[in-house]
């Protein structure tokens, strides 16, 4: 029988005497439910005026784009190509947030300049950034101005060689800056040093938005226009690239998945249908495991620029078909990257002691396909809950991707081993890294003495973080409804995590699924004669202490689940279990 093991640390911090106040100043704007009070607090929301903000994301609070360093000067060298009738090129990252960006600069220029081309590096032939291959490309085709997106703000090389060619750059970038900057006519990103910008979390789509916003208010356009209609490509960068849901990212998110479910992009459509979730209620999470890696997988199987095609479509059937070719490589690499993932984890396994004596992974093997390592270092930090490394072999060079546990900076581990690196960048949780394939053994080894030295011992270990403690009785339907306000859910507004004390199990509580694996319960407390259903997925050694009315200790976050045509039903989905003591 497959059997969680669990060895989750729960994780709950009482309110402070500062919150509890913070909480009861805005309890009238969370129905008078306190546990929304406590919800809120917990996410920094303190104020009655920021209450409301929060259950009602308004595009008038977006920030002024002006507020970002050099926006000045980009809008007024965009303003010159296009009076200029220059030809401009629209460039990339070949990943969602890259294509997404690239898609949504590219249609909404469309709608008042028609000089413009757009360009997604090849990942085999070109790698990540800005290619000299693309930058010849542009010289050849008369391409005057490059407006780059999710990559760029390392490239000092290249746009150096572009500027000696005739080619200008905007950068439109969130990667960590270095201390010296490419000679671009301007640099967008919300995290250079000293930048005043309120939202440093910006994904690189949003900043792509924010630059169309400013180019937007300086020739008087508004952007309740095309622009805003675009935002559904915004949210799909924001959930596939993991950034905070909060302050700006969380209201460009709120209405670009209305915009998702309501009337989207034509290329998302094609997607959505292929996801059979076309009438459903799609959410960060079907974006994430749904949508997302149907368009990533253009980028890592073939070519990113099909992922771009299919994005600024304007034919439903041409949009559908492209999507049909994009949903088989998202097939084709399904079964790469179990079968990498096996490779790896068998290597792994191969010297398990070694392994638990370390802080850290990495693993290589040449004959790896290099378009899905980012997806199987992600599963092998998830199987160890390590940081780990996977790299592969392309263009001479050993290349790959990292990723984090939650709370440790895997941007500054790699960065302390700099010196043996060919090129890098990312972001605390997630960076990409090539060097020479000699040099594997000492960055392994630097590596693991960096996250040997910094990792703190809590950050080695699975934890849940609880929001609040409720009773069943405060599980009503106006604790649920109050709880729908909160989405979209994901990265800094997680669902809500609620712990119960001393639940039973009512006595109809039953094994499920095809090996019994699951745990489909009927729940009761002492607050209330209400019996509450929930679910434990892999949880079934629990069962015979469920099962004999012993009282237990559970975590969860409340969903709602409906059958058919009947009503909508309340469900508990059990993050863990623990016998009551």
């Amino acid at each position: 029988m497959n059997q969680k093991v669990t060895s989750n640390k729960w994780i709950y911090q009482p309110l402070t005497l500062q919150q509890k106040e913070q909480a009861e100043a805005i309890l009238d704007r969370c129905g008078g439910i306190p546990a929304i009070a406590e919800l809120l607090v917990r996410r920094d929301v303190s104020e009655p005026r920021e209450a409301d903000a929060f259950f009602a994301p308004s595009l008038s609070d977006l920030h002024d784009p002006f507020l970002m360093p050099d926006m000045e000067k980009a809008v007024t060298r965009l303003n010159k190509a296009m009076g200029a009738k220059e030809r401009i090129m629209i460039y990339g990252d070949y990943d969602v947030d890259g294509t997404t960006a690239v898609a949504l600069v590219y249609k909404y220029l469309q709608n008042y300049y028609s000089n413009l081309e757009y360009y997604i590096p090849t990942r085999d032939d070109e790698g990540y950034g800005i290619s000299l291959k693309s930058i010849d490309y542009a010289a050849e085709n008369d391409v005057k101005l490059i407006i780059v997106l999710d990559c760029g703000i390392k490239a000092i090389n290249e746009i150096a060689y572009a500027k000696s060619r005739g080619i200008d750059f905007i950068i439109c970038d969130h990667h960590v800056p270095d201390e010296t900057l490419p000679p671009a006519v301007a640099i967008l990103n919300p995290k250079m040093p000293d930048s005043p910008y309120p939202c440093k979390y910006l994904s690189g789509c949003g900043v792509g938005f924010k630059f169309m916003q400013a180019f937007a208010q300086s020739n008087g356009l508004g952007i309740h226009n095309e622009l805003e209609s675009m935002l559904d490509l915004v949210a799909v960068s924001i959930a596939s690239d993991l950034v905070p849901i909060v302050g700006e990212n969380r209201i460009m998110a709120y209405h670009g998945l209305r915009r998702l479910n309501s009337n989207p992009n034509l290329g998302l459509r094609s997607i959505i249908r292929l996801c059979k979730l076309t009438n459903k209620d799609i959410t960060i999470s079907e974006v994430i495991f749904k949508i997302g890696p149907r368009i990533n997988a253009s980028g890592r199987m073939q070519s990113g620029m099909e992922t771009v095609d299919l994005l600024v479509s304007r034919d439903l059937h041409e949009a559908f078909e492209k999507g049909k070719d994009i949903d088989q490589y998202n097939r084709e690499r399904k079964e790469i990257d179990k079968k990498i993932t096996e490779e790896a984890n068998a290597l792994l396994e191969k010297d398990i002691k070694a392994v638990s004596d370390k802080r850290s992974m990495v693993v290589y093997n040449r004959d790896w396909h290099k378009g899905v390592i980012g997806i199987v270092a992600s599963r092998i930090t998830e199987l160890y809950y390590k940081p780990s490394v996977v790299l592969s072999f392309a263009n001479g060079l050993a290349t790959g991707s990292a990723r984090s546990v939650q709370g440790f900076d895997i941007y500054a581990a790699v960065n302390s081993t700099r010196d043996l690196l060919e090129n890098f960048g990312g972001h605390p949780y997630a960076v990409g890294l090539s060097m020479k394939e000699e040099n594997i053994p000492e960055f392994t080894r630097r590596f693991e003495e960096y996250v040997a030295a910094n990792i703190l011992p809590n950050q080695l270990e699975p934890h849940i973080d609880i929001d609040a403690e409720i009773e069943f009785a405060d599980i009503t339907p106006e604790l649920v409804a109050m709880l729908k306000k909160f989405n979209p859910f994901g990265p800094g507004n997680q669902k809500p995590v609620f712990r119960s004390r001393q639940v039973f199990d009512f006595g109809t509580s039953q094994l499920v699924g095809r090996n019994l694996e699951h745990i489909k319960l009927e729940l009761e407390d002492n607050s209330t004669s209400h019996v509450i259903n929930a679910i434990a997925f892999n949880m079934a050694q629990y069962f015979e202490h469920i099962h004999s009315h012993k009282p237990i200790d559970i975590c969860y976050t409340i969903e709602q689940s409906k059958r058919g045509s009947g009503p909508e039903t309340i469900q508990l989905m059990i993050r863990d279990i623990r016998p009551s003591v």
